[in-house]
Parts: structure tokens; sequence; C-alpha cells
């Protein structure tokens, strides 16, 4: 891998855990902690991380975490538009699950006032979101807290799924591809999403177009462990026919 794009990797798994220590990512990019140091260097003197002892952390990440705001807030016109198509799959009496994200955080801001509804989460804003709505009760996970994503993550919030069923999961993604299938930019995340499937009768894909074709760090596996994609108009036709030929139902929100 060169240099430069082993940089941006360094730097987009920087920003959905918000931290990492140099031995992780020396052993994650097969190269030696002197390597991650002068990449963690770079990315100093750009201005985008500050280095701490044994690794580095997101420069803007404390001050986003005060102001309880997600570090992906790009789309947000598309990502409503899926958020009020999922509006449809989602009935009085039903246990979903949300999963973490700045799509689902749209699905949950049109959740409000329903009536009859459990929600489970791994996402902390999603359960202040919903937490005072007296027709939804929100159960939220344990597990290790995400500064970026505001999030739960690890084991312990895949644990948390073991021996439950729920009728639908509305699940997140950084990237889908034919070849890498779906993918993120968080290893620990992975464990928890395979769970939350696990767990859910019906999973539906919540992605806007712009993740079609799109690969990053991690991958959960093939597109064929979900049920549905929701996405929006923008969509091209060869990605289309990517879910058509893995008989994956795409739902259009526009």
């Amino acid at each position: 891998m060169l240099a430069h794009i082993r940089r941006e990797k360094i730097l987009e798994l920087l920003r959905e855990d918000g931290s990492a220590k140099v031995l992780d990512l020396a052993r994650i990019f097969k190269v030696t902690e002197v390597t991650i140091r002068q990449d963690l260097e770079k990315l100093e003197r750009e201005g985008w991380v500050i280095r701490e002892h044994g690794g580095a952390y997101l420069k803007d990440m404390p001050d986003q975490v005060q102001a309880f705001s997600l570090a992906h807030q790009d789309h947000l016109d598309k990502k409503a538009l899926i958020a009020e198509k999922c509006m449809e799959f989602i009935e009085p009496g039903d246990t979903i699950i949300l999963d973490a994200g700045s799509t689902t955080t749209e699905i949950a801001k049109k959740l409000r006032g329903m009536r009859r509804l459990t929600v489970i989460t791994n996402a902390v804003n999603i359960a202040l979101i919903l937490g005072a709505e007296p027709g939804i009760e929100v159960i939220v996970t344990g597990g290790e807290f995400k500064p970026p994503t505001l999030s739960l993550t690890g084991q312990k919030a895949a644990d948390f799924f073991k021996g439950l069923h729920v009728q639908k999961l509305f699940l997140a993604t950084a990237g889908i591809s034919l070849k890498a299938g779906l993918t993120y930019p968080s290893i620990s995340d992975l464990v928890v999403k395979r769970a939350m499937i696990e767990a859910a009768e019906t999973t539906y894909l919540v992605a806007d177009s712009t993740k079609m074709g799109k690969a990053a760090f991690a991958s959960l596996g093939a597109l064929s462990l979900i049920d549905y994609i929701i996405t929006d108009a923008g969509i091209d036709a060869r990605h289309r026919q990517v879910m058509q030929d893995n008989d994956i139902e795409l739902i259009i929100a526009q």
C-alpha cells in the first residue's frame, strides 16, 4: 500500500473511532511502528490529528463530542428522503434495531410521535432523540463508546443481541460493492453488525447513492446478508443491476 493511501485509510479509521494506538495501526496495516509514527506526524502537521503517547486522536473530536454532533453530516437531503421511505416499513407494535449512523439518526427523528414501538440501538444520540417519547420504549446496548459516531461498539455491544429476535433492522454502511460487499471503516463494528443481522427477521440496509461502488477498510460480508436496500434516486443503472443479480430488492426514496 502506498504511503499516501495508507495515511488516508488511517484518517478514515480515526474519523470512525476517534483515536487509535500505534501498535494497533501497525498490526492493521502490516507495517512497522516507526512507519505509523511517521504517518501520524505527517497527519498532525497537516492539522488532522493530535499525537499522544502511543497513538493519536482526531483533532476536532473533543469539540464534536461536547456538541453531541455526528462526524458524518454530508448528503443529509438524501438521508432524509431515505428516512421518510423507511417509515413505510415501520408499524405500531414493531420491535426494531436502529444501527448507529447519520441516516439512521434521520430515521429516529421521523419516529417522533409514534406509538407502541420498541427501538433497540447502539447509538447514544438516537437514544436521546427518542428517549422522551411516551409511545416508544428505547433499549440501549452496552459497549465501548466511539466519539465520532456517538455509538457503542465491540464485543459487549454484540453480546447484547444474543438470544434476541426482532422484526426489523435498519443497518448503516460506509460502502457497498460487489467485490467487497458491505464495508466499514472500523473493525470493532463488524461483530456488532453481524449480531444485529442475526437477531433480525428482516434487514434493511439504508445507504445513500454515494455509498454505491465504494469500499471502506473492513468487510462485513456479502450483499446476501441483507434483504432490502433503501437508497435515493441517484443510484446508477450499473449498481441497480448488481442488486438485481444478487436478488436484493432495491427500494428507491424520491
